[in-house]
């Protein structure tokens, strides 16, 4: 399921990831506790692919690089997601490392996306 093949086709990189976190939370127990993480671990991994398709549309440097920074903040936030949902399922701890590195790489790749828009 982690399978990351391409690791140049950043598009396809990110959709695997939303793809990936949807896979496995469809395979979690839901209850009031990891209710609201998986909700937002979802929300959060999948948007990333969204801002970056609008980073992909736009027609200024401005706007991409303000696409981008959202890009990387949602990384960020799926990273915490990713980590909250470790603590709720052992069990399922060393695919959600798999992911949580994958989203690492990812917010790293966007903060030199961000930083050499800057310069």
């Amino acid at each position: 399921m982690t399978e990351f093949s391409n690791k140049y086709d950043l598009e396809e990189r990110i959709a695997k990831l939303g793809e990936n976190a949807i896979i496995l939370c469809k395979r979690l127990k839901i209850n009031a506790i990891t209710a609201p993480i998986i909700n937002q671990l979802v929300r959060s991994s999948t948007s990333i692919g969204a801002n970056y398709m609008e980073a992909n549309g736009v027609s200024s440097r401005r706007d991409f690089a303000n696409k981008i920074s959202i890009c990387r903040k949602e990384t960020q936030e799926t990273k915490h997601w990713f980590r909250m949902l470790a603590e709720c399922f052992p069990a399922e701890k060393e695919e959600i490392k798999k992911l949580w590195s994958e989203t690492q790489e990812l917010t790293l790749i966007f903060s030199k996306i961000f930083s050499s828009l800057r310069k």
